[in-house]
C-alpha cells in the first residue's frame, strides 16, 4: 500500500507529493493530469516528448470528454467510456461527473450499472478494488494490504447476491461498490484515494454465469452457512485491524444476510446497510415532504409497503420509528405501517418465518378491526381499501404491481397521495408515473427509484422526483466519518430524512417533485452531513463538535476535483 499525500499550500491550492516520473506517472490515474501537465511539470517529471505540445486546462479536457461520452447512443457504451476515463485520470473523471451529475448519475449507477454488472465479464478492462474469495481464508488481512492506498476511510462491500433488480451476479456485482463510491466522491467529496470497493466473491448460484467460459469470478456454488459466516467474520476483523478509521457500507446482500450482518456488526465496526437504511430514509423523506404539501401531520400518516424484503422492511422500520418520534404509540403506531409480502398483508394468523418481518406482523384482531379478517383477501387493493394510507411504497421488484384499481383506491381517500414505485431498474418499477397521475387525476405526488421524464397532465408539467439513495448515503457516510462515530445509529437516518424533506422549496413542491434536483446533490449532501454530525454527538457516539464549527468542518473536508500542484516525493 502507498501513502497518498495531498496537502494544502499557502495559497490554498492542493499540493500532491508524487513518487513517479515519466511514463509511469502518466499512466497512474490518481496522479495523471494528461495534457494538462504544464511544460515546467513535463521537464521536472520526465514527461517531455510523451505528450502533444499544447497544454490544456481541466475545463477544456472536461468539455472534450463530455462530448466524447454523450455522442455514444448506448448507455452501456457511455458507462464503458466513463470507466475508461476513470482508469486514465481520476481527477478529470470526477470533474466530469460532478459537473454533469444529472446526465451521468443514471450511467454510473442505476439503471445502467445493473446492465454493467450483468455484462461484467464481457466488458472487463481493468481491475478496481479487491475481490476476496474463500481461497483467501486465513489471509484476508494480508489481501487487504494489497489495496492501492493505506488511508482508507470508506469501504463499500457486496457479496453480489442481490444486485439491484437483476439478482445474483457473482464477481460482476463489483460494479455496485464502484458506482456507490463514485457517488460518494462526487456528492460528499471524499477523496478517491480514501475509498475501497470490495467484492466478497463467495461463488454464485447463477447457472448461466457458471456455464459461461468468460466468467471471471470464483467458479463455485455460493458459499453458505457457517463457512460463509466465518469468512465474513474474518473480513470484518481484518478491516478493523487494517483500516481502523474506515466506515463500512454493506451493499446488495440478500435480505436474510443483509439484516443479520447489519445487526450483528453495527456496534462492532462503524457500518450500515444502504439497501435497508438508506432506502428507508428516502421513503421517510418522501412521506415528510408529502406531509408539507397535504398538511397532514406525521401522526396521521399511514403507509402501505408492497415488498417485505430488505428494502421494504427497512422502510417499515424507519417510518415506524419516525412516527414514534412524532408521538404516535401503541396500536395506532402498529396500524400506521402495513407490510405486504407475496402472500398478502403480514398477519399473525398466517406463518411468517423470516425473522426480519416479524416486528411488522399485525395481530389478527387488528386486521379484523379494519375489515381484513382471516379468510378474506389481503392483497394490495384490499389493504389500501381497509387501511386508507396516505403513502404507498413499492419495493417488490415486480413491474406493474401498482394496478389501476389499487392506485384509484388510494385516490379515493387521499387528496394528495404519495406514491413511490421504488424498484430498480426502470423496467422493474411498480408503475409508470404517467399511469399513476392519470389514475389519480394528476393529484398524486410521485417519486421513483429510477429516473423518469416529467409528465404532462391536463396541460400541467409535473416533475417526477427521484427517490434515489444518493440523496442520503453520501451525507450519512461523510457525517459518520467526520464525527468519528463509533456506530451509525438509526436516528442518523431519521435526521437525514428530515433534513432532506426540508430541502425542496415551495416552488419545487408545486411542480410535484418531493426531492431536490440531482444537480443539487453536493449542497444537499453537505447539509445532511451536518445533521448527522450533530446527531452522532447528541447520541454520544461521535465527537463533541460545537454547532458553529460543523459547517466549516464539512466544507473543508469536501474535496473538489482540481489538478493539484505537484511536488516530487
Amino acid at each position: 500500500m502507498q501513502r497518498f499525500k495531498l496537502t494544502q499550500g499557502k495559497d490554498g491550492r492542493q499540493v500532491l507529493e508524487v513518487p513517479y516520473r515519466g511514463a509511469e506517472l502518466l499512466s497512474h490515474a490518481m496522479y495523471s493530469k494528461g495534457t494538462s501537465f504544464t511544460h515546467e511539470e513535463r521537464r521536472a517529471f520526465g514527461l517531455e516528448g510523451l505528450l502533444p505540445h499544447a497544454v490544456g486546462t481541466i475545463d477544456l479536457q472536461r468539455k472534450r470528454m463530455f462530448d466524447n461520452i454523450v455522442r455514444k447512443v448506448d448507455p452501456l457504451e457511455k458507462y464503458i467510456g466513463l470507466a475508461a476515463l476513470q482508469d486514465r485520470n481520476e481527477v478529470l473523471y470526477y470533474r466530469v461527473l460532478v459537473d454533469h451529475i444529472d446526465e451521468f448519475l443514471p450511467i454510473v449507477y442505476t439503471p445502467t450499472v445493473a446492465r454493467a454488472c450483468q455484462d461484467f465479464s464481457q466488458i472487463f478492462r481493468r481491475g478496481r478494488g479487491l475481490w476476496i474469495t474463500p481461497q483467501h481464508k486465513g489471509r484476508i488481512f494480508e489481501v487487504l494490504g494489497n489495496a492501492p492506498f493505506e488511508d482508507v476511510r470508506l469501504i463499500v462491500v457486496t457479496d453480489n447476491e442481490r444486485i439491484l433488480g437483476v439478482g445474483d451476479q457473482g464477481a460482476g456485482g463489483m460494479g455496485i461498490p464502484i458506482g456507490k463510491l463514485a457517488l460518494y466522491v462526487a456528492a460528499a467529496g471524499i477523496h478517491p484515494a480514501q475509498t475501497l470497493p470490495i467484492s466478497l466473491d463467495v461463488g454464485t448460484d447463477n447457472a448461466a454465469l457458471l456455464a459461461d467460459q468468460r466468467y471471471l469470478g470464483w467458479r463455485e456454488k455460493r458459499l453458505r452457512g457457517p463457512e460463509y459466516d466465518a469468512l465474513v467474520e474474518e473480513f470484518v476483523q481484518a478491516v478493523k485491524k487494517r483500516f481502523p478509521k474506515a466506515l463500512l457500507q454493506w451493499e446488495d446482500f440478500k435480505k436474510a444476510n443483509a439484516f443479520r450482518l447489519m445487526d450483528r456488526y453495527r456496534s462492532t465496526v462503524c457500518s450500515f446497510n444502504d439497501d435497508i437504511q438508506g432506502t428507508a430514509a428516502i421513503a421517510a423523506a418522501a412521506m415528510m415532504a408529502g406531509a408539507r404539501v397535504s398538511g397532514i401531520p406525521l401522526t396521521e400518516q399511514r403507509a402501505v409497503i408492497l415488498g417485505a424484503g430488505a428494502a421494504g422492511i427497512g422502510i417499515a422500520r424507519l417510518i415506524r420509528s419516525t412516527l414514534a418520534r412524532a408521538g404516535l404509540k401503541g396500536e395506532a403506531l402498529t396500524r400506521a405501517v402495513a407490510s405486504i409480502d407475496s402472500k398478502g398483508l403480514l398477519v399473525d394468523d398466517q406463518p411468517v418465518d423470516d425473522a426480519h418481518k416479524k416486528p411488522f406482523v399485525w395481530p389478527r384482531a387488528l386486521a379484523a378491526s379494519v375489515g381484513l379478517p382471516s379468510g378474506t383477501p389481503r392483497d394490495l387493493e384490499a389493504v389500501i381499501r381497509a387501511v386508507k394510507p396516505t403513502v404507498l411504497v413499492g419495493t417488490s421488484g415486480d413491474p406493474g404491481t401498482f394496478t389501476e384499481g389499487a392506485i384509484r383506491e388510494m385516490a379515493r381517500h387521499a387528496t394528495r397521495p404519495v406514491i413511490l414505485p421504488m424498484s430498480n431498474p426502470t423496467a422493474n418499477s411498480e408503475a409508470t408515473p404517467a399511469d399513476v397521475l392519470a389514475w389519480t387525476e394528476g393529484r398524486a405526488l410521485v417519486a421513483t427509484g429510477s429516473p423518469f421524464e416529467p409528465v404532462t397532465y391536463a396541460g400541467r408539467r409535473i416533475v417526477i422526483g427521484q427517490a434515489n439513495n444518493a440523496f442520503v448515503f453520501p451525507g450519512v457516510g461523510l457525517g459518520a466519518i467526520l464525527s468519528e462515530a463509533r456506530e451509525v445509529t438509526d436516528s442518523m437516518f431519521t435526521v437525514a430524512a428530515d433534513r432532506l424533506a426540508s430541502v425542496p422549496s415551495e416552488a419545487d413542491l408545486a411542480t410535484g417533485s418531493l426531492f431536490p434536483s440531482v444537480r443539487d446533490l453536493r449542497p444537499v449532501t453537505a447539509v445532511i452531513a451536518e445533521a448527522v454530525i450533530k446527531e452522532a454527538r447528541d447520541c454520544g457516539v461521535g465527537k463533541k463538535i460545537p454547532d458553529d464549527k460543523i459547517p466549516e468542518l464539512v466544507a473543508d473536508a469536501m474535496w473538489t476535483p482540481e489538478y493539484p500542484e505537484l511536488k516530487a516525493g
